[in-house]
């Protein structure tokens, strides 16, 4: 284990308590067995967030115990340690008809090489179930949720699922499924769920149009084919027209605020009423992150960079939101130790921002015990950290900072008194980017864990990128 991938151990002292987090699950299982019933220890979760990451199949291997009661329990244990599955995507697309489902859950199972299942896939399947369904469908009666839920979880079972994970897109339906799919025991990961206006939903399915070769669907306004043999096979989908819709859409509407109730906590939605492309990015962003987890975690986060990547106010967000203490770089070494060993930091966490700048700080920082659990390095190139420096003043007057291209003076008088501070002058800047870059390498090899950021971008967008890797599992290598 590399030296940034300690868990958050408010419970153990040693800097990278394994052993502690394996065998408190360990005499539980052993209990479990003997004892013929199944209390639950502790959950990973009193050990810190991030230790559910470092070994989640004890707590998932007891979850499936009580869902599935098999009567082997200890064989049941060597299977799912077997296979091995727990960081397997489980995915759930949802939303409206004519919201994108289908393109963005095909556009994720090639992104993320996992079956993709639909009603309509698991159907051609050759599974012991679909004649029973198919059966219903002849004689024109509502296929039961009960016997939906068994078809899923029977095609959950097959080899690919359980190695590659898997994309449910389009259902459950309504409560009463996703309870059929809780009682199977198949619980997604991440939900998606897809909106729009009803009026762009009906237009959108108006359009919609299907190749019954590769079953990919087109648009006759926005997704046109570009090849021809593909628009001469493409046909018109079933149930579009503007009736048709509007009838889907009152009982979608009428089912889905409970479908929300069921699975809010890993639920995230996202507004299809923009470009492809755009939807995509956001749901793959999401399906990559882990869900915030309600369990004791301190943070202990560096960010580091070269002058003007906006490390002080990445750091200044992080600690506003979650209320932890903003560390400034210019604390000498035994100082900083001191700070850090304070009560507020030793409970809420810590930012830290500017220090180490080089490789000598940062062994030094280790031996003192300071050990982040997060690192961040913003890049930007020297450019754009030029222009965010070299145009920067100050008015002597009332202390405010301007820029002459973000925020000008409002006023002639005003920009007349503006001040430039010495360390902002082009040499200056150029000499401290020098320097960061010497130092860079080194820093990058010494926290070879650390995740890396285009700081060339808004703000705003490089807090949400950072808060997601801060709430997701530490990295961990294989």
């Amino acid at each position: 284990m590399s030296r940034t991938s300690c868990p958050d151990t408010a419970c153990s002292p040693q800097p990278c308590g394994r052993q502690p987090l394996l065998r408190a699950p360990s005499r539980a299982i052993v209990t479990t067995v003997s004892l013929g019933h199944l209390p639950l220890p502790p959950r990973p979760d009193r050990w810190g967030s991030d230790a559910k990451d470092l070994c989640p199949h004890p707590w998932n291997m007891l979850e499936g115990l009580l869902i599935h009661k098999p009567d082997e329990p200890i064989q049941y244990m060597i299977s799912h340690l077997k296979q091995d599955n727990d960081h397997v995507p489980r995915i759930c697309i949802l939303g409206p008809p004519a919201s994108g489902k289908t393109t963005i859950a095909t556009w994720l199972c090639k992104q993320l090489n996992t079956p993709r299942i639909t009603q309509e896939t698991l159907l051609e399947e050759t599974l012991e179930l679909t004649k029973e369904v198919k059966a219903f469908q002849e004689r024109g009666q509502k296929i039961p949720n009960a016997l939906w839920a068994n078809l899923i979880q029977e095609r959950l079972s097959n080899v690919d699922c359980i190695k590659q994970g898997w994309i449910l897109e389009g259902f459950p339906e309504n409560r009463d499924q996703a309870w059929m799919l809780q009682s199977a025991g198949i619980t997604p990961r991440h939900v998606v769920v897809l909106y729009a206006p009803d009026t762009v939903l009906i237009e959108r399915n108006l359009g919609k149009r299907i190749d019954p070769s590769t079953k990919e669907v087109y648009h006759t306004t926005f997704d046109w084919p570009s090849d021809p043999l593909v628009q001469q096979r493409l046909v018109e989908a079933e149930g579009i027209s503007e009736q048709e819709t509007a009838k889907h859409l009152l009982e979608y509407h009428r089912n889905f605020p409970r479908v929300f109730q069921i699975y809010q906590q890993i639920l995230k939605s996202i507004n299809a009423d923009q470009p492809c492309a755009d939807v995509f990015s956001q749901v793959l962003t999401y399906v990559q992150t882990w869900c915030r987890s309600a369990a004791p975690f301190t943070p202990r986060i560096l960010f580091c960079g070269p002058p003007g990547s906006g490390k002080s106010l990445q750091a200044a967000l992080i600690a506003q939101k979650y209320n932890i203490v903003n560390i400034p770089d210019n604390i000498v070494l035994k100082l900083l130790a001191d700070r850090l060993n304070r009560l507020d930091c030793m409970t809420d966490g810590w930012v830290l921002h500017g220090f180490p700048k080089d490789l000598d700080q940062a062994e030094q920082m280790e031996r003192a015990g300071i050990i982040p659990n997060r690192i961040f390095f913003l890049n930007l190139p020297s450019e754009s950290v030029m222009e965010r420096l070299a145009q920067r003043m100050i008015d002597p007057v009332t202390g405010e900072r301007y820029h002459a291209m973000y925020k000008p003076a409002p006023l002639p008088d005003v920009q007349a008194r503006l001040k430039q501070n010495p360390k902002d002058t082009e040499e200056n800047i150029r000499i401290c980017l020098e320097t960061y870059y010497r130092h860079a390498g080194d820093l990058e090899e010494f926290y070879e864990d650390a995740f890396y950021i285009n700081a060339d971008q808004d703000p705003y967008v490089v807090f949400e990128y950072i808060e997601s890797c801060i709430v997701k599992p530490l990295p961990h290598k294989s």
